[in-house]
C-alpha cells in the first residue's frame, strides 16, 4: 500500500471524524556528491562501492577531510544521512597506514554499540582489512576483555563505561591510552543536562589520561540538528570545533499530519484522549498495511497503546507467527529489545510502540510510517521521530497526535514553529559544583593531580578540592592532591539522574523469573504495592515493593484497569541567585512523597477506586525559576480563585517552557504558593527535577519574556471558554480561572517588558 494511499484512508477515516487533520509536505531533497578525499585506501573505496556508495555525499567528503587532517568537528545532519561514513572512513585509514593506531567510540546506548559492531565489521570484511573492533560493556565477558584492552583497534563502549569501567583502570588499558588517535561521539544531542553534564566531565577526565600517556586525539561528533552544534561539542570536549552541517544526503518526499483530535465536552474543552486517538490513527495504518512505528511519552502510554492496538480486530493468527505488535521501552531486557528490532529489520514485527528509546540511529531498517502520540519536548526530537520512517529516498507518513497539554496545542496551532529553520539548544553545566565534585574524586583517583592541571577539570576544581580535603578523601601537599580514602568513586556515581539503584521486577511463578527493571525514582509510581505494571502488554499485579532490598514481586493478572499514582510536593527556597522585576532563580530543597494511586478502567479512563502508599519521602536540591503576581491584583480574588489562578498559571508556563529550553516535560515540576514564605507574594515555581539543577532555571530568567509571551499568545488563542486541558487546566461552565490567568499574564508581561 502506497504513501499516498494511506493518507486518502486517514482524510476519511470514520475513527477520526469531527477531528482536524491538517497535511504539510517536506519535498524531496537530491543527493550532492563529491570525490573522495586524496589518499583513502583503495580497498576502502572499492568496499563502499559495493555496498553502493560510488562517491561520498559533500558532507560526508568533508567530514572525512576535516578528520584526516586531524581537526575536531561536529556533524550535524538530518537522521539517515550517513553519518557513520564521516567517522568510519578516517579510522580505518589511520589503522591501515599504522597498526598500532587506536579509536576509541562512544554511544549513549549499548544497542547503539551493538549496531555499529555490526555495521563495522561488515566494511572490515568487505575491505579485507586487518583491523579488530571490539564492544567493552557490562554484557562483556571476563575472558573477552583482556583480548579488547590488548588487541582491539576500535573500542565501541558507552559514556558509563568509559567513566567506571575503563578510566579508573588505565594501567590496564595502556597500548589503547599511548596510541589513541580518535574519539567518536554518536548521538551528541542526548548529551544535555544531566548527562550531558557528566559526560563533559568523563571527557575531561579522558583528555588528562590520554596527556599522561603522551597522546592527544582527534574528536569526531555527530548530532541531529540542534541550535548550539558547535557550543554543545566544545562544552563537552573542551576545545573548539569545526561545524559540518550542509547535508548533501537525498531525502524522500514527507508527508506530515498534524491531527488535534475531536472536542468531546465543549464546556470543559476536554479533547478525545491522546492514547485513543493515537490508536485510532495507528489501526487506520495497519490496515493500510504500513509498517509503523508509534512514539509515546512514558511507558505507561507505551504498554496502554500496545495492548488497545493488539486488541484491534485484524487476521487470524496462529500460535507459530510472531506478535505483529510489540513494545518498546527501558526495563525491557536486551534480548527482547534485540529480537523486536531483529522483527523490524525483516518485517514480521509490522507496528512497534517505543519510548524515544528508537529514536536514536538504531538499524530498524525501512519504515513506511510514524506516529507521534504527542509532541516529544522539542523541534530536534520531533525531527529525529520523523526520521524513523522513510529512510534515503523513499517517501513517508508521520502523524503528530496532539495532547490536551498546553506543549501539544502550541505545537499543532503553529506549524511554523515544528517546520521552520529555529530548533532549540542543548544545554550543560559541567561546572555544576555538585558533578564537579564527583569527578574530582574520580579524577584524583585515577592519578594525583598536579595544580597546573586543575583547569582540564574545570573551574570548580579549586573549590571542590578543598571541601573534599575538609571531608578526608583528598590531601594536598607540595602543589599535588593525592586520593587518601578507600572508597572507589566511580562506582558510587552515575551519569544518568543519581545513584545506580535500579529495582528488579520478579514474576514469582514457578519458576521465579526476572522480567524487568526499573530506576528507583520510578518504581515509586510504577510498583508500589497493589500496582498494576504492564511489561510488552502484559499486566502484573505488584504483590510487594521490598524497597530496602529493591526488588518488586508481581504475578500475571488480567484486570480492566491500570494504576496511576499521585505525589505530594514541599518546596523551600534556600538561597536566591538573581531576580528581575517579578521573576528569579535559586536554590530550593524539594521533598516528595507518593501517597495514594488510582485505579483507573482501561479503554473509558473513568476513575473506580484508590488506595494508599507507604513508601518513605525521597528529598531533592535543585534550582527553581519563580514568577511572582503583584498583591494588588490577588487582593481582588478569594484565596480558591487566587489558587486556581496560579494552578493555571503554572500548567501554562510549565507547558511552554519546553519549546525554550531542550529539555523533555518531565524535567520540569510545578509548585504554587498562595503566599510564597520566601517572596511574600502569590507565587509560581518551576523546579528542574535534577540534583542540583542544570541550568533551566537560569536560562528561564534570562527568557522569561519571551515565556510570558507564548504562554499569553497561547492562553488568547485557545478557543475555550472558561478554562481546558490545553491552556490553564479543566474549569467549570462559569468559572473565571482563564481570564484571571489572562489578567496575570498580561500584567507580567507589561512587567517584564518595562524592566
Amino acid at each position: 500500500m502506497s504513501v499516498e494511499q494511506a493518507v486518502r484512508a486517514l482524510d476519511n477515516a470514520p475513527e477520526l471524524e469531527g477531528g482536524e487533520l491538517r497535511w504539510f509536505a517536506i519535498p524531496p531533497q537530491p543527493a550532492r556528491s563529491a570525490a573522495w578525499p586524496a589518499g583513502v585506501d583503495a580497498r576502502l573505496v572499492e568496499a563502499f562501492a559495493r555496498r553502493g556508495v560510488e562517491r561520498p555525499y559533500t558532507h560526508q567528503a568533508q567530514a572525512m577531510g576535516l578528520a584526516l587532517e586531524g581537526r575536531d568537528q561536529v556533524i550535524v545532519t538530518p537522521t539517515a544521512s550517513g553519518k557513520t561514513l564521516c567517522y568510519t572512513v578516517p579510522v580505518l585509514q589511520a589503522i591501515v597506514e599504522d597498526p598500532s593506531v587506536r579509536a576509541l567510540y562512544l554511544f549513549p546506548t549499548k544497542a547503539l554499540a551493538q549496531d555499529q559492531l555490526h555495521e563495522l565489521h561488515e566494511i572490515v570484511r568487505e575491505a579485507g582489512l586487518d583491523v579488530r573492533t571490539h564492544t567493552y560493556d557490562g554484557d562483556t565477558s571476563p575472558g573477552a576483555r583482556k583480548a579488547v584492552r590488548t588487541a582491539g583497534h576500535v573500542v565501541i563502549t558507552n559514556p558509563d563505561m568509559l567513566h567506571s569501567g575503563i578510566l579508573p583502570h588505565h594501567t590496564k588499558w595502556t597500548r589503547l591510552f599511548e596510541n589513541l588517535h580518535y574519539v567518536v561521539i554518536d548521538e551528541l544531542h542526548t548529551y544535555r543536562g544531566v548527562f550531558g553534564s557528566h559526560v563533559a566531565n568523563v571527557i575531561r577526565r579522558l583528555r588528562r589520561i590520554c596527556r599522561f600517556y603522551g597522546s592527544d586525539p582527534v574528536f569526531i561528533c555527530c548530532s541531529a540538528t540542534i541550535a548550539n552544534a558547535a557550543e554543545l561539542a566544545s562544552g563537552l570536549v573542551g576545545r573548539e570545533v569545526a561545524v559540518v552541517d550542509e547535508s548533501g544526503a537525498p531525502q524522500g518526499e514527507r508527508i506530515v499530519g498534524l491531527f488535534n483530535p475531536p472536542v468531546v465536552d465543549r464546556e470543559l474543552g476536554i479533547r478525545r484522549s491522546l492514547i485513543h486517538a493515537t490508536t485510532d490513527i495507528a489501526s487506520v495504518l495497519q490496515r493500510e498495511r504500513l509498517q509503523t512505528i508509534v512514539f509515546a511519552g512514558s511507558r505507561t502510554q507505551v504498554e496502554l497503546l500496545t495492548q488497545y492496538l493488539r486488541d484491534l480486530p485484524g487476521p487470524p493468527r496462529t500460535p507459530d507467527l510472531p506478535e505483529p505488535v510489540r513494545g518498546y521501552r527501558s526495563g525491557y531486557l536486551p534480548q527482547e529489545r534485540r529480537a523486536v528490532e531483529a522483527g523490524l529489520r525483516d518485517g514480521s514485527v509490522r507496528t512497534v510502540v517505543s519510548t524515544n528509546a528508537l529514536e536514536l540511529g538504531i538499524d530498524i531498517g525501512g519504515l513506511d510510517a510514524a506516529v507521534l502520540a504527542g509532541y516529544p519536548g522539542s523541534v530536534a526530537s520531533t525531527r529525529q521521530q520523523m526520521g524513523r520512517a522513510g529512510r534515503r529516498d523513499t517517501p513517508s507518513v508521520t502523524v503528530l497526535v496532539a495532547g490536551s497539554s498546553p506543549l501539544d496545542q502550541y505545537a499543532v496551532a503553529h506549524p511554523d514553529f515544528l517546520f521552520g529553520d529555529a530548533v532549540e539548544a542543548a544545554r550543560i553545566a559541567p561546572d555544576n559544583p555538585l558533578i564537579a565534585a564527583e569527578h574530582v574524586k574520580c579524577a584524583v583517583f585515577e592519578l594525583p593531580l598536579e595544580d597546573d592541571e586543575r583547569a582540564l577539570l574545570g573551574s570548580a576544581t579549586g573549590i571542590a578540592i578543598n571541601a573534599l580535603e575538609e571531608q578526608g578523601m583528598l590531601h594536598q601537599t607540595r602543589g599535588r592532591t593525592y586520593w587518601t580514602s578507600e572508597a572507589y568513586p566511580a562506582a558510587e556515581i552515575s551519569l544518568r539522574l543519581g545513584p545506580e539503584q535500579n529495582v528488579v521486577i520478579v514474576d514469582q511463578g514457578p519458576p521465579a523469573v526476572v522480567i524487568g527493571e526499573v530506576d528507583r525514582p520510578s518504581a515509586m509510581t510504577l510498583l508500589h504495592d497493589e500496582a498494576i505494571y504492564t511489561h510488552d502488554g502484559r499486566q502484573y499485579h505488584v504483590d510487594r515493593l521490598d524497597w530496602e532490598e529493591l526488588k518488586a514481586y508481581v504475578r500475571p493478572v488480567d484486570v480492566d484497569y491500570y494504576t496511576d499514582a499521585h505525589v505530594a510536593v514541599d518546596l523551600r527556597v534556600l538561597d536566591e541567585d538573581a531576580t528581575v522585576a517579578d521573576s528569579g532563580y535559586g536554590q530550593v530543597a524539594v521533598t516528595y512523597l507518593a501517597t495514594l494511586f488510582k485505579k483507573i478502567r482501561l479503554h473509558t479512563h473513568e476513575n473506580i477506586g484508590w488506595g494508599k502508599i507507604r513508601l518513605p519521602q525521597d528529598d531533592l536540591h535543585t534550582e527553581a525559576f519563580w514568577q511572582t503576581l503583584p498583591d494588588a491584583l490577588v487582593a481582588q480574588w478569594s484565596k480558591d480563585d487566587a489558587e486556581q489562578a496560579l494552578m493555571g498559571l503554572g500548567q501554562l508556563l510549565t507547558g511552554v517552557a519546553p519549546l525554550l529550553l531542550m529539555c523533555d516535560r518531565g524535567d520540569l515540576r510545578l509548585s504554587v504558593q498562595v503566599r510564597s514564605p520566601h517572596t511574600g507574594m502569590p507565587t509560581v515555581f518551576l523546579w528542574e527535577r535534577v540534583p542540583g539543577g542544570v541550568g533551566f532555571s537560569e536560562q528561564l530568567l534570562r527568557e522569561r519574556e519571551r515565556l510570558l509571551t507564548m504562554a499569553h499568545e497561547l492562553v488568547l488563542g485557545c478557543p475555550c471558554s472558561n478554562g481546558c486541558p490545553g491552556c490553564v487546566g479543566p474549569a467549570a461552565p462559569g468559572d473565571a480561572t482563564k481570564a484571571r490567568v489572562i489578567e496575570a499574564l498580561g500584567a507580567a508581561r507589561t512587567r517584564a517588558v518595562a524592566v
